[in-house]
């Protein structure tokens, strides 16, 4: 079944929150990748400020996701949605004039805290109205996340050719316009009711459930991993391919893209069929430790040439992409399994604030890893460590899914049942 197809055959609601996922990567991915140069360029901001400007959006974005959850879970997630893209209008349109430090920092905080209040709750307000479709929902959602990540760069660059701040002004103008989107199209919706609880007490409650809280700090190496697309597999472009490097990379996020948007549906529904909602995690998880094996192979220029050094480093980035585009669905489905339906947002705050920790971590180590593996001539060394960082997350997905099959366990602490493989069945009916 085409994507279109799939597309329709969701409620609007549904489509609402597709069509504005891609809104929001678009908007987002035309400036920021290009706010560092500049800050460093026509600002002249030393590369400090340049780096607590970055650091600040980040931490204001991932250190923030549980409170945005937990908001999203007592006030509704239709409020969440509006808000945050209303404030990562005016943090955008802050970008466009600002020009001193404090400026900057406000803008910035401002566009993170705008992601830490709509993302847990477009992933819950997706997850209860596909309801036992949430893994073909949670599929088609990311094409559109994926689209908005291909297109949002190359709008960006055109933008660029006049000024910065035009690129700010237009991705503010998105914004704008999914603002008006949500707030008159969108239905409201709220969690399922839950008794009067404390923020608290929620937060215990999430934190304590020790299932969940295993599946997240497993889940963490997928995230580190498919995160090399933009640290890594850069470094290497810049390794392997001198003066053409921003071409190398270039195609690193084109590949990328395209593997995601053109292969998703057909990946989840083959995974599905065959191995189910825990088995497919796995397998998806294994596809990311295997998608560094081509630089394990050909780990730089001096034994095959150039030309397979770009080339491993290519296949690299589209088996990334396809391990990443079978992990999502079943990752989003599993949260809302481990949640029980309860306090969903909230578990997709903490789930990824867990995640953003270790990309962190996992980016700090990379990094000293590259350099440190370079100068003492291992280049391989930066490679195998990541295989073993998948095999590791692989291997505790397994053993959860392993236990879980061998042993009664209480339900909040139960990863979804492996599905049996399903018959074929008749295109699914617009719900109405």
């Amino acid at each position: 079944m085409s994507i279109l197809a799939k597309f329709r055959g969701f409620d609007t609601a549904a489509q609402l929150l597709m069509v504005n996922q891609f809104g929001i990567n678009l908007g987002f991915y035309m400036l920021m990748p290009y706010l560092a140069g500049y800050l460093a360029g026509p600002l002249g901001l030393a590369a400090w400020a340049v780096g607590l400007v970055l650091g600040v959006r980040n931490f204001s974005q991932q250190g923030m996701f549980l409170l945005g959850g937990t908001l999203a879970d007592r006030l509704g997630y239709k409020p969440l949605i509006v808000a945050g893209c209303l404030l990562r209008t005016a943090g955008f349109g802050l970008l466009a004039f600002a020009t001193s430090v404090p400026a900057l920092l406000i803008a910035s905080a401002a566009t993170g805290f705008a992601g830490a209040l709509f993302n847990p709750a477009v992933r819950a307000y997706l997850a209860a109205d596909a309801g036992e479709r949430r893994v073909e929902a949670f599929a088609v959602f990311n094409v559109f996340y994926q689209a908005g990540i291909l297109a949002g760069p190359l709008v960006g660059l055109a933008l660029m050719a006049l000024e910065f701040r035009v690129t700010a002004g237009v991705a503010a103008l998105v914004f704008a316009a999914l603002t008006v989107a949500q707030l008159f199209a969108l239905p409201a919706r709220r969690a399922a009711p839950t008794t009067e609880t404390s923020i608290m007490q929620d937060w215990r409650t999430v934190i304590g459930n020790r299932r969940f809280r295993y599946f997240a700090l497993a889940m963490t190496g997928s995230y580190v991993l498919s995160f090399q697309v933009y640290l890594a597999l850069p470094l290497q472009a810049d390794y392997i391919a001198g003066d053409r490097a921003q071409v190398v990379t270039s195609a690193l996020f084109v590949i990328s893209g395209v593997v995601a948007v053109a292969g998703q549906l057909r990946i989840t529904a083959w995974l599905r069929r065959r191995w189910g909602t825990s088995r497919s995690l796995v397998a998806g998880m294994a596809m990311l430790a295997l998608a560094f094996l081509p630089l394990v192979i050909v780990p730089g220029t001096g034994g095959f040439g150039p030309v397979a050094a770009v080339a491993a480093l290519l296949i690299a980035a589209a088996l990334l992409a396809v391990g990443s585009a079978a992990v999502f669905p079943f990752e989003m489905d599993t949260v809302v399994s481990l949640s029980e339906n309860r306090l969903v947002a909230t578990h997709y705050g903490f789930y990824n604030t867990v995640v953003g920790i270790g990309i962190l971590i996992g980016n700090l180590a990379t990094g000293a890893v590259v350099g440190a593996a370079r100068a003492a001539g291992a280049d391989r060394a930066v490679w195998i460590g990541l295989i073993l960082i998948g095999a590791v997350a692989t291997a505790a997905l397994y053993a959860q899914d392993r236990a879980l099959t061998r042993s009664e366990c209480r339900p909040s602490d139960r990863l979804p049942p492996r599905s049996p493989r399903p018959a074929e069945s008749a295109p699914p009916t617009r719900r109405r």
